[in-house]
Formats: structure tokens, C-alpha cells, sequence
């Protein structure tokens, strides 16, 4: 059974603006480090999924810088998605490829634009993940225990046990401060956006509930990507398969993974671009003496 990964690296170059451009979107920027957000997240995944089985899936216009970012992955494992239609319609595309390659094969889902705090504790839940969907059969979702009292991201109630996981209860979209701090109390995570099944139960899953998709399943299946991404109604996988099947489990990451990088300071000078986490100012000595 070989395991692939889709990584999701659409974006259009706005939240950075002006260090992201349409033709540069965020995760070609060294945000958290000396390489791109999207080489960190292939870098992440050494040892866990080979290059030659990783997917990127990305936008028209992205297709060469991806592939200059990316030596190590092949060419032909880099999706121009036709028009963004947001994750459910990409990651089905990339199972219904992975299915047709691979039959047995898994797949993890994650996104290129992550920080991430701890590449092994990542690699050791995503595997985790892994596990539990094949032994279950069910689609799996990554939790972070919360830090704080975020009303800014997604939180998953668990349910009962199943085996080292457990099931999924409900989400809860960007809650008020009161209610973050009371899902916190009781236990919610944070959404992770770090996702593992088998190509084949997520298309069984995404077959059975994404409605937004049902459109362009036909043409999905005989292989016409273009008239797919033109039939479905865009929807994220969160709300399209996975609010909505009654296979899901959860499994607790020790990792925290930040997408949109929310509270930083960023500083064009003397031709230098800082960016760095606010409520850090004594790290910056030693940056700019790295520098």
C-alpha cells in the first residue's frame, strides 16, 4: 500500500501584497525560514511519501514556478487546476488520479502555505493518520490542542473512542471568544487542515455527500478534468465530505501548523523584507546578525 500526498498550492497573492503577487503568491516566499513555504512542506514529508509520489495541485499560471521550486518532484505530478474551485473538487481530482495509478493507495491532504512548528511531530501524526484510516477505513482529521482562545480558525468536537482515535462530533467555524474559550475547556481542537484516507473511501465519501460536486462526477470519472472543474459549484472538502459523512475520526497532532500567518510584522528597508511573529522583539538581534 504506498502512501501519496496532495498538497494544495493554489493562492493568489493577495494577503502579502506587495511581497506576494499573483505570479508569486505566498508559498513561493521564505516566510518562516531561507527556502519557500511550499519546498518546506515537501521537505516535511521526507521519509513519510517520496517525491515521485507527491501532488501538487496548484493554478495554471503556477505550473513553472512550481516546478522550479520542486526539482525533486516530476513534472507530471504538478495539477493546473482548470479554475479554483477551492479544496473538495482538487482533492477529488487528485484521489481519482491517485486511484486510477495506485488502487490501494492513501493520501494525505495539506496545504503549502503552513508554518510549521515541528516537522517530526508532524511526520509522526500524519502517520498516525495514516494508520488509523486504513485499519477503520474512515477519513481522518488532524486536531491541535488549542493554545489559546482563537476565534479566527476551525474547531472539531470529538466523540467517542475508536480504537487510538475518535470519532468526529461536529465542527465549529471561527466561535466567539466566549465559546472558543468554553470549547477549549471541554476538550475541542483546532482544525489542523492535515487530512489522511484511502483515495478510494474518499471518493466513495465525496461520491455519497458532495452535492457540489455530483454535477461533474461523470466527467471526473471518464477523465475529462476540464469540464469537471467547469460543472461543480467550488466548496471546501470541510463542508462538502467531511461535515457530512458519518466515516470520520480525529487524532490529536502535537505540531502547530499556522496558515495565513496572522499577527506578524512585516518591513521593507534598505532593501530587506523582515517578517517575523509580533511579541518577539528579542529574536530580533540575533536575525539581523544572522543576516
Amino acid at each position: 500500500m504506498s502512501t501519496w500526498a496532495a498538497i494544495l498550492a493554489g493562492g493568489s497573492g493577495t494577503r502579502f501584497w506587495p511581497l506576494s503577487t499573483p505570479e508569486r503568491p505566498k508559498q513561493f516566499l521564505p516566510l518562516t525560514g531561507d527556502r519557500p513555504l511550499l519546498a518546506q512542506a515537501v521537505t516535511r514529508l521526507h521519509g513519510l511519501v517520496a517525491p515521485e509520489r507527491i501532488l501538487i495541485l496548484t493554478g495554471p499560471a503556477l505550473v513553472a514556478r512550481v516546478a522550479a521550486t520542486l526539482p525533486d518532484v516530476p513534472r507530471a505530478n504538478i495539477f493546473a487546476e482548470p479554475r479554483a474551485a477551492s479544496t473538495a473538487p482538487a482533492l477529488a481530482w487528485a484521489a481519482h488520479w491517485i486511484a486510477k495509478h495506485d488502487p490501494g493507495g492513501q493520501m494525505l491532504s495539506l496545504h503549502a502555505d503552513w508554518s510549521v512548528g515541528d516537522d517530526g511531530a508532524f511526520r509522526a501524526a500524519a502517520a498516525h493518520a495514516l494508520g488509523v484510516a486504513a485499519e477503520q477505513d474512515v477519513l481522518v482529521t488532524v486536531g491541535v490542542k488549542p493554545t489559546r482562545n482563537e476565534t479566527g480558525y476551525g474547531y472539531i468536537v470529538p466523540g467517542k473512542p475508536s480504537g487510538s482515535a475518535r470519532r468526529v462530533k461536529r465542527f465549529i467555524e471561527k466561535p466567539s471568544a466566549a465559546r472558543a474559550a468554553l470549547l477549549r475547556r471541554r476538550g475541542a481542537l483546532w482544525n489542523s487542515g492535515l487530512f489522511a484516507w484511502s483515495a478510494a473511501r474518499f471518493l466513495g465519501e465525496a461520491g455519497a455527500y458532495a452535492e457540489e460536486l455530483a454535477p461533474g462526477w461523470g466527467a471526473l470519472t471518464s477523465g475529462d478534468v476540464e469540464r469537471f472543474f467547469s460543472a461543480v459549484t467550488p466548496v471546501a472538502v470541510d463542508v462538502a465530505v467531511l461535515e457530512r459523512t458519518t466515516r470520520l475520526a480525529v487524532v490529536t497532532g502535537t505540531f502547530v501548523a499556522v496558515t495565513g500567518l496572522e499577527d506578524m510584522v512585516v518591513v521593507r528597508a534598505n532593501g530587506h523584507t523582515l517578517v517575523m511573529p509580533t511579541g518577539h522583539p528579542d529574536k530580533l538581534k540575533a536575525l539581523v546578525q544572522s543576516l
